[in-house]
């Protein structure tokens, strides 16, 4: 389910991917994408430049897909079009990434059988995706990724996902799920909607809670520098709360360095799954938060 409400201009949102259909509750959705556009309302403009950011599932679900289609990519790999350098500590030890398929065929296309496969554990890069053809240039063999177009744009791992952090992880005290979607504190009502971001937002001295990206583009694969925007909701936090509606930025970072060692302040708990609209795939991870993210200009710049 994937909804967007807005008011006055304003834009909120909210989305769930799930295997069943009882997991997906369309009120609460509708009650967090409602209350985000009445949040989102009378945004200010702040300058562009470094940002500490809460980033919600809807954005990094943004970071997982250009990590998989541009990073993870076993064609990109052997044609020397990717970052990823199996073996290296690339990311924040925080950060452990599986392409999981468990509970959809149980082999890809070419028939080879697919199983969980991790990409990064603790913050080090250790495999690619791979379909028969690229694990032949690549002197290996095929991880189950084989898919109609793999020979175009090559093998993709589009069931992505981004553990979340354990019990006395990053976010430091146990979240109470009993608060799940009626976090405190919050003089900007709908802002905040879980109680996962909640507990990464009350650190913060001063930066961003981003709720979504959109068209975002590569502009150097090899660093997987990307441009985007934000949208549905902006808020600058100060002292731990958000205190006002920003309006939407365009950004230019690089998704591995932003990720990198020592960058990575906090991860929520839960992973929050969310929709793919290219393959029928998914992207899941946690709220999470990073010490930087370069905000280049206004969203029209």
């Amino acid at each position: 389910m994937d909804g967007i409400a807005r008011t006055g201009g304003a834009d909120g949102v909210a989305r769930l991917c799930a295997g069943r259909l009882d997991e997906v509750d369309g009120t609460l959705l509708g009650v967090r994408a409602a209350a985000k556009a009445r949040a989102a309302a009378d945004p200010v403009e702040l300058p562009p430049g470094q940002y500490e950011v809460v980033l919600e599932p809807a954005a990094v679900a943004d970071l997982l897909q250009n990590l998989a289609w541009s990073g993870f990519n076993g064609k990109r790999y052997v044609e020397r079009q990717s970052f990823a350098r199996p073996g290296t500590a690339q990311f924040d030890p925080a950060v452990t990434l599986v392409d999981d398929p468990t509970g959809t065929l149980p082999f890809d296309l070419e028939g080879t059988p697919r199983r969980a496969l991790t990409l990064v554990e603790a913050g080090t890069t250790r495999a690619v995706a791979h379909d028969r053809r690229s694990a032949v240039a690549a002197g290996t063999t095929s991880t189950g990724h084989g898919t109609p177009d793999g020979s175009t744009f090559g093998p993709v791992p589009s069931n992505l996902r981004l553990l979340g952090a354990p019990d006395g992880g990053p976010t430091g005290g146990a979240v109470d799920p009993a608060t799940d979607g009626d976090p405190t504190g919050d003089p900007v009502p709908g802002a905040v909607v879980d109680a996962d971001t909640a507990a990464l937002v009350a650190p913060m001295t001063r930066g961003l809670l981003v709720s979504d990206f959109w068209y975002t583009r590569v502009l150097d694969p090899l660093s997987l520098v990307i441009t985007g925007l934000t949208r549905n909701g902006v808020w600058l936090v100060e002292d731990g709360v958000p205190v006002r509606a920003v309006r939407n930025f365009r950004f230019t970072e690089s998704y591995p360095r932003a990720l990198g060692p020592g960058t990575v302040l906090g991860l929520g708990r839960r992973p929050v799954r969310q929709p793919d609209r290219t393959d029928g795939g998914w992207w899941e991870g946690p709220p999470l938060r990073l010490a930087s993210w370069n905000f280049t200009g206004g969203a029209s710049g």
